[in-house]
């Protein structure tokens, strides 16, 4: 993040003071705007609290109408969403009018992304006939099919360039960028799971991630370098709930959250907590690792800004299933925050609370904690998170045992009695705005009007990804 220049610093704190004034008397949540309190609201209908408004909805464009739109990375003025049939890369510039720069076509679930420079990477996690763009499917136990890593030049954002692909076993289901701390290199942390007696490039046991390492001044030459143990005991066995549902076996890691600067990450590892040690980027070390029988599927992970607390998501039913529901409480299918205690090589994990929306869902709605990123406020821990049909909610966790959603917005369900998936996939504050990848719905910017996060607005990134998180301050 750039550091502006004092005289210019102190102008803005005091213009926000300003703002934030104005903004006291409107930021309290209240009831829903668009329907009753506490009421379903109909198919469609857009429901919030007074404090956060959709500026912009720009619907999936041919050829991704009907393929799932997935995560979100950030560069300059720019949104890169990923999508099951590739990404679409969104001039965000006027957040209000978002526009289309370019489409690329490169099937591939999730294609989860993340960008560095001119480079642009991918995750491949249906296996496919080759590493082209022009792939079909082809069943995992052909040992010639491939998933793994693909790259993109992406310095004319109108006509981006495949440059690279990397086969990672098991492949890609998301990946996390870290820098290199001794060099300009770039590492990919690649998190990939569900190994099979019968599946070549994925067989059991999967107690391991791959390091992909990327030179940056020649990512042609992108390569596996680490494939690192970090289950040497094979995980959490897993096993049922009273409820049917069932608890996640470990078999490997669904999503990793880096702090390069902390030289830390934490692992949701589908049965397992992870906090790793990554000063040695090519030998992550195990500081700590826990399990809790109310998650069922440790999904993914977000540090707070000072590095002390990690909140961990619960992805109950696997994002298809509608698990806000009076039955599943408020302790299922939600998120964990723990503080990280100790110093150095007795840094651990002590469990503090669960949070969880408080807004019912209906029982046609698939919803249940998934991803969201900081807000990155000068003062205290705010995050902003996607919940799938559930809508996208701010909340406050500065008090790790307790904490309260502060401004939410929502659609109604997809349809009146269908089971359609749908709702957001990833929900990102970026430079002012909120920006919501939605399955169906596409592309949404958000604005958070609300004077505990109004500080949020001195910070600018130049890129920005949610699984690898910057420090952020004025000094």
């Amino acid at each position: 993040m750039g550091k502006p220049g004092g005289a210019r610093r102190l102008t803005r704190i005091f213009t926000l003071t300003a703002a934030v004034a104005g903004l006291a008397l409107s930021s309290a949540v209240a009831a829903p705007a668009g329907t009753a309190e506490g009421a379903i609201p109909g198919v469609d209908e857009i429901v919030h609290s007074p404090n956060l408004r959709q500026l912009a909805n720009l619907p999936h464009q041919a050829p991704f109408t009907s393929p799932v739109g997935t995560d979100i990375a950030f560069t300059k003025d720019h949104a890169i969403v990923g999508n099951y049939d590739g990404f679409v890369i969104y001039d965000i510039k006027n957040p209000a009018r978002p526009k289309i720069v370019s489409q690329v076509l490169c099937p591939g679930g999730q294609n989860d992304v993340s960008v560095s420079g001119d480079l642009l990477f991918l995750s491949t996690d249906s296996s496919r006939s080759d590493s082209s763009c022009n792939s079909v499917a082809q069943p995992a136990s052909i040992k010639e099919s491939w998933e793994g890593i693909k790259v993109f030049n992406i310095k004319d954002l109108a006509h981006p360039k495949y440059v690279a692909a990397v086969e990672t076993d098991c492949g890609s289901h998301t990946h996390t960028l870290v820098p290199d701390n001794k060099s300009r290199d770039l590492y990919l942390y690649v998190s990939s799971y569900a190994p099979a007696a019968n599946l070549p490039d994925c067989l059991p046991p999967h107690d391991k991630i791959s390091i992909v390492k990327v030179p940056v001044d020649h990512p042609e030459q992108s390569a596996v370098v680490a494939k690192p143990l970090l289950f040497p005991d094979g995980g959490n066995p897993g096993g049922p709930n009273p409820d049917g549902t069932n608890r996640s076996a470990t078999t490997g890691c669904h999503d990793l959250t880096s702090y390069p600067q902390k030289d830390v990450m934490a692992g949701a590892c589908m049965g397992d907590g992870m906090l790793w040690d990554i000063k040695d980027r090519l030998n992550p070390r195990v500081l700590d690792r826990v399990q809790d029988t109310n998650f069922a599927f440790w999904h993914s992970a977000t540090f707070n800004n000072a590095g002390t607390k990690v909140i961990f998501t619960d992805e109950l039913g696997g994002g298809g299933m509608a698990t806000c529901l009076a039955k599943f409480g408020s302790t299922r299918g939600a998120d964990g925050i723990y503080d990280i205690k100790g110093r150095g090589d007795k840094r651990k994990l002590e469990f503090k609370s669960y949070f969880k929306i408080p807004r019912l869902q209906a029982e046609n709605e698939n919803c249940v904690a998934h991803n969201g990123s900081l807000i990155p406020t000068l003062f205290g821990d705010y995050m902003v998170q996607s919940w799938y049909q559930g809508g996208v909610s701010v909340w406050d966790f500065t008090d790790s045992a307790h904490p309260k959603e502060i401004a939410f917005w929502e659609r109604g369900p997809l349809e009146a009695t269908g089971n359609k998936t749908g709702g957001t996939w990833s929900a990102y504050y970026y430079n002012g705005y909120i920006y919501s990848s939605d399955i169906v719905k596409g592309f949404d910017v958000l604005e958070l009007r609300d004077w505990r996060t109004a500080t949020a607005k001195l910070n600018h990134y130049n890129q920005f990804n949610p699984q690898t998180q910057p420090h952020y301050g004025l000094f």
